[in-house]
């Protein structure tokens, strides 16, 4: 019983783990997209992918000023990072 349960939490575990922050921020109170991703490139990154993630998060992918491979999430407020990878 107990391999069983173990097989069918892993894949929920793993989901969870892949899914980011979540924002809990009303849209009206967003930073408006071109504002934040003019925001970002005045800060050196280039944004390759924007979106907002299923957390209702700003999500870039995209490079760094150093030219590194990032995927950040934002807050969609107020710009600030709340989990980079």
């Amino acid at each position: 019983m107990k391999k069983l349960l173990a097989l069918i939490a892993a894949p929920l575990l793993a989901n969870a783990a892949l899914a980011g922050p979540a924002c809990n921020v009303p849209e009206d109170k967003w930073m408006k997209e071109s504002d934040f991703k003019a925001k970002m490139e005045s800060q050196g990154y280039q944004i390759k992918t924007f979106k907002v993630s299923k957390g209702k998060c700003y999500e870039i992918y995209g490079f760094d000023k150093a030219g590194k491979k990032v995927e950040i999430y934002f807050d969609p407020a107020t710009a600030a990072v709340l989990e980079s990878k």
